[in-house]
């Protein structure tokens, strides 16, 4: 399977869509994708994964590392529109308590 990666930025936010999994295969591009805007932007950064089926744990260090970039540079990221799967994989890591994940409007009406 493939990641596409599309960008938009906004007044406030650089906005990431991904569609696909990430793994060991696709997480360079994945990196590549977002290491400059959080190495440069003092804005926030936003990744969409509605699209995302899979992420391994290649995939969640690539978080990770960012995470540590946005801090370092005073921006900030936040994840959204996780499937219940791949929030779990945050869950069971302990990096919900960690990187900032939007709730969905399903999960709050729960």
């Amino acid at each position: 399977m493939n990641l596409d990666i599309r960008h938009e930025q906004s007044e406030d936010a650089e906005l990431i869509y991904l569609t696909g999994e990430i793994d060991a295969y696709t997480a360079p591009k994945l990196r590549g994708a977002l290491t400059p805007l959080a190495e440069t932007s003092t804005k926030q950064i936003v990744v969409d994964l509605k699209n995302v089926q899979y992420i391994d744990s290649t995939g969640l260090g690539i978080f990770v590392g960012i995470l540590k970039l946005t801090d370092a540079n005073e921006s900030s990221l936040m994840l959204r529109g996780m499937s219940d799967r791949v929030r779990r994989l945050f869950t069971i890591t302990g990096l919900d308590e960690v990187i900032q994940i939007e709730h969905n409007q399903e999960e709050e009406a729960k």
